[in-house]
């Protein structure tokens, strides 16, 4: 998971997914990551953004798992995103998601709707992830990046949201929509 997740920093999900399953194919645990070259990981996800930089943070944090954990990544937010690449978005995923964790992933997606909503109000993702620590309950934590990412890049777009067929229309203060269709 959290290896999925650092290959999809700044690349479509389609390709992430199909690059994550080439690279799994070939390696499935940290140990058998760590023993790849950076460049065989780097063919394997070379239609990912900033692939060379990944493929050698991907090599990297196989190998301190297999070296400082004896192969098995721990479910702890502080050791994830001690490696390189990892932020507390991948992280928070990847908790929720591998160790049942209640985490909220915020992507830019779940930062841009909310304050759109003026469910929160806030000028970054870190602090977006703080306010819905705050306010939204526990139950939805890991649920709601899930369901904003398709909302947000197929209805809320960043430009021109889809204002006209949005089901959420009413309950939405369109904070900074300029122009919608």
């Amino acid at each position: 998971m959290l290896v999925a997740c650092l290959i999809s920093v700044r690349t479509r999900d389609e390709a992430s997914l199909a690059m994550a399953r080439q690279l799994f194919s070939r390696a499935r645990t940290p140990a058998e990551m760590a023993a790849l070259e950076v460049n065989e990981i780097d063919t394997l996800i070379s239609k990912s953004a900033f692939h060379l930089v990944k493929s050698e943070q991907i090599q990297t944090m196989a190998r301190l798992i297999v070296q400082e954990h004896d192969g098995e990544l721990p479910c702890s937010f502080e050791v994830m995103t001690s490696y390189p690449g990892i932020g507390p978005k991948c992280a928070n995923l990847t908790l929720g998601i591998a160790c049942n964790q209640p985490r909220i992933g915020v992507d830019i997606h779940v930062h841009r709707i909310t304050n759109r909503w003026g469910y929160v109000t806030t000028t970054s993702p870190a602090a977006t992830l703080a306010a819905l620590e705050a306010k939204l309950p526990r139950q939805y934590w890991l649920d709601i990046n899930a369901l904003l990412v398709p909302f947000g890049k197929h209805i809320c777009t960043p430009v021109a949201p889809k204002c006209s067929t949005c089901p959420l229309l009413d309950m939405c203060q369109q904070r900074n929509v300029s122009n919608s269709r």
